[in-house]
């Protein structure tokens, strides 16, 4: 099973239910709260490439080129399959889409408060090159992460 671009016709509302239920266990741990609660499903069928995993979709990822990198955002995997390689799987084609793209970096973020994010991107080989605050708060809330590829 290789990741595809989802194109329209899409059914992007299941894949924004598969991303609201795979960031679940984050409800209550960030401040502020995730984006997704913002997020349409036209808003994920216009932030990118959008790349998903079996039909139907059972992991997914957002791309967009940001000077000089690859940004990856959304990564999310069904809950009940995590922990078997398909959010590797899913970055490693997000490494691939750069090169193919003649971007030398794959970068994203994610919150200070999820420690295990944290590993899974540095067990990835990826390198803290930033923390920043959001809007009204005084400590940091996201750390930013770039890999070469």
């Amino acid at each position: 099973m290789q990741p595809f671009l989802a194109t329209d016709p899409y059914d992007w509302p299941a894949l924004l239910a598969l991303i609201a239920r795979a960031f679940a266990y984050m409800e209550r741990r960030i401040d502020p709260p995730s984006s997704l609660h913002r997020l349409t499903p036209q808003g994920l069928a216009a932030s990118g490439e959008v790349w998903v995993l079996g039909q139907p979709a059972v992991a997914c990822m957002v791309l967009k080129p940001v000077p000089g990198a690859l940004y990856l955002g959304k990564l999310a995997v069904e809950p009940v399959l995590q922990g078997r390689g398909l959010g590797r799987l899913m970055v490693a084609r997000a490494e691939d889409r750069a090169r193919e793209m003649g971007l030398a970096e794959l970068e994203l973020e994610t919150r200070v408060e999820l420690e295990e994010n944290l590993r899974f991107y540095l067990g990835l080989g990826f390198a803290e090159v930033g923390r920043s605050a959001h809007p009204g708060f005084d400590r940091p809330t996201s750390v930013r992460y770039a890999k070469r590829v």
